[in-house]
């Protein structure tokens, strides 16, 4: 079981590096070590609920649980990166995407890796494919 966790936690590092990998590339504050930390954060607490379980006779205990708390921790976290200053919002698309970071690395956890890895994906693409549109609607309205 420990070589399994140590897989999945090193999956959900790898799945979070590399969100963060194209949040560097857009010159973002939150890059590579933050997504990577989070991902593997999230996984670790999901691995932890689950041998807490297996390995005892705690039949009450619910690992969704500690998911629910990593996703109350994570919107603190998001909550400081999203900032308002001078009638601008800005961060909004770092905390959703670090908010999403953390269900990729608790879907690693669970051990649906395949799903982790698709949403990374489709994450990259939003990021990726979708600024462009952005660029385009922003020139197209000036």
């Amino acid at each position: 079981m420990m070589t399994v966790a140590f897989v999945r936690i090193l999956i959900a590092l790898g799945l979070g590096l590399a969100i963060g990998l194209e949040r560097t590339f857009a010159h973002k504050t939150a890059g590579m070590r933050t997504y990577g930390l989070v991902a593997m954060g999230s996984s670790l607490f999901v691995i932890l609920s689950e041998l807490v379980v297996s390995g005892s006779n705690l039949y009450s205990f619910d690992p969704m649980r500690t998911a629910a708390a990593i996703i109350m921790g994570i919107g603190f976290l998001c909550g400081g990166v999203i900032i308002f200053q001078n009638h601008q919002l800005s961060g909004l698309t770092t905390a959703a995407g670090l908010w999403l970071t953390a269900g990729v690395g608790m879907a690693v956890g669970f051990g649906q890796i395949s799903l982790a890895v698709f949403t990374t994906v489709v994450t990259l693409l939003v990021f990726t494919a979708l600024w462009f549109v952005e660029q385009m609607i922003a020139r197209k309205n000036k």
